[in-house]
């Protein structure tokens, strides 16, 4: 395979027999960016959180923040400390647990024990809160929803509405929960210098945002905290004997490879848990894979599809957030069984990607021909 990128202003190529994408799964140069009516009738600033203006000055400014997750949330504390005022304007409310910035256990267990066995106890403790947790949610959405409803009850004041903003329609964990550390946001609220409304946007006004309601929202400064887009592989457009590939027609491969596609190997993490435990597993994999390849001296290995009519499932089942929702075409399909399954789930993958068999029958393991070989070899010649 090979590859051109462009560096001050020259062309220059790269060959290489394997190629192992860790790009991502965001488009960062453009976020989900929404149309709103009258939005050119604003007379302040509209900023999208992925392209943050360096120089930008809130101090005493009144802020709107559109959106309700993870971004939306991170943003409204922050500019909460010099903004005259922000509102956080949501759609629908978004689950929302506080967590220490620190870690009190890890802290104690630092003191106690060597660092590198508190570390190893710590991860532990950790991987089988998330598991747990994710593993509640699917069998009890409604309690667990109630003692998440609850635990944010606990930080606001009385005046809040807590059943209007905090309460979503959907269950736990069919959308990412929101981390917020120290209970910032919730302090932000009580402190009265942040709110949350629940509404929809009618439309933009030369001084802010009118709602559906009635309610008029004032602004100097309006941040769409919409969302973002999902690529596949960086957005580099890849073929295959000058066909280009389509990753949405592709099924994965133990969630690291995919079907008829050789030598391509990419880490995409888990929807459920941290992203760094589906990249250690899949980091582990692909040095397996390129030892046994290297133990069979072959150049090529490629996961072999032999049903192509087996059902095709979205990449990511029971999880509806708007960013996975407006990109499951371009991302490849789950298959009904192993290893054409992404199980989302760490016990599971640890061992299937870095217990079980490389050669696993499914694997198959060549050598280019001689006619490949050649027509390698002339493109190139041509590139140089």
């Amino acid at each position: 395979m090979t590859a051109r990128s462009v560096d001050g202003g020259k062309a220059r190529h790269f060959a290489a027999r394997f190629l192992f994408m860790c790009a991502g799964y965001y488009d960062y140069d453009e976020g989900y960016r929404p149309e709103f009516p009258g939005e050119n009738d604003f007379k302040g600033q509209i900023i999208h959180p992925q392209h943050w203006p360096e120089e930008l000055d809130y101090t005493g400014k009144k802020v709107v923040v559109i959106g309700s997750g993870a971004t939306a949330v991170t943003i409204v504390p922050v500019m909460a400390q010099q903004a005259a005022d922000v509102t956080m304007l949501q759609r629908s409310p978004t689950y929302m647990v506080s967590r220490p910035a620190r870690d009190p256990f890890a802290n104690r267990l630092r003191k106690l024990l060597p660092e590198k066995l508190a570390y190893a106890i710590t991860r532990w403790k950790n991987i089988n809160n998330q598991r747990f947790t994710y593993w509640y949610a699917r069998r009890n959405p409604a309690k667990l929803g109630e003692k998440l409803v609850d635990m944010a009850r606990q930080e606001l004041p009385n005046t809040v509405d807590v059943e209007k903003h905090f309460v979503p329609k959907y269950g736990p964990w069919e959308q990412r929960l929101c981390l917020v550390p120290d209970s910032d946001i919730f302090k932000a609220i009580s402190s009265g210098k942040a709110k949350v409304v629940t509404d929809h946007i009618d439309h933009f006004t030369k001084t802010g945002i009118q709602l559906k309601s009635g309610e008029h929202l004032d602004a100097d400064i309006i941040v769409t905290a919409t969302g973002l887009n999902l690529v596949t592989m960086g957005k580099i457009a890849m073929s295959i004997d000058g066909a280009p590939i389509n990753f949405g027609e592709h099924f994965n491969y133990k969630g690291v490879m995919y079907n008829d596609i050789p030598n391509l190997a990419s880490v995409f993490g888990y929807i459920n848990a941290s992203w760094t435990l589906k990249t250690d597993i899949v980091a582990d994999y692909v040095c397996r894979l390129l030892w046994k390849m290297d133990d069979k001296n072959v150049k090529v290995a490629t996961p072999h599809l032999d049903d192509l009519n087996m059902p095709q499932l979205p990449f990511v089942t029971d999880f509806s957030s708007g960013y996975f929702a407006r990109s499951l075409n371009k991302l490849p399909k789950n298959g009904d069984r192993h290893p054409w399954r992404v199980l989302q789930n760490y016990a599971a993958e640890k061992k299937i990607l870095s217990e079980d068999p490389v050669d696993d029958g499914v694997m198959v393991f060549s050598n280019p021909t001689v006619a490949q070989r050649d027509e390698v070899a002339e493109t190139l010649l041509a590139a140089e």
